[in-house]
């Protein structure tokens, strides 16, 4: 299996444990994740984090109806957690988030390792540049303008 890796990072004027709180809270994806996914989060409030958790959402990926169903497989209040895929679009999914004090506020950093279900044919490196690359990149350029314009950043 090919796997890809997208890394971000970008900064909150905010406090560790304000941004971290945010982020800790499933309900808060809706907002920051791009309208035209139209992702609902399915998981009954309140919802409460802990390794092992499981979350379920569904989206539109292209306006293919999907439902995602992540675990939350590490927990560590306010420095990362990661949430992994277990049933939804990619065929691996494992995204790290970590929160670290900087000069002037909080570096937000996301990594994301996946694979696309096509992973192994022959035209699989063709999709991955051309639409899934370009739309993961899209929906956490999204998030990163969300945060911003939440959070204060200039």
């Amino acid at each position: 299996m090919e796997t890809q890796e997208l890394t971000t990072d970008f900064v909150l004027p905010r406090p560790r444990a304000e941004v971290f709180r945010f982020f800790g809270d499933a309900t808060n994806l809706e907002e920051i994740t791009p309208p035209s996914l139209r992702f609902e989060v399915l998981t009954p409030e309140p919802i409460e984090m802990a390794a092992g958790t499981l979350l379920d959402y569904k989206l539109r990926l292209r306006g293919v109806p999907f439902k995602w169903r992540t675990e939350i497989t590490a927990w560590e209040p306010p420095y990362r957690f990661i949430d992994e895929q277990l049933r939804g679009p990619y065929r691996l999914w494992v995204h790290e988030h970590t929160f670290d004090e900087v000069p002037g506020g909080t570096r937000v950093r996301d990594r994301v390792r996946y694979a696309i279900p096509l992973s192994g044919w022959p035209g699989a490196g063709l999709v991955q540049r051309f639409f899934v690359r370009p739309e993961v990149e899209a929906i956490f350029e999204y998030r990163q303008r969300k945060m911003e314009e939440i959070f204060g950043a200039t």
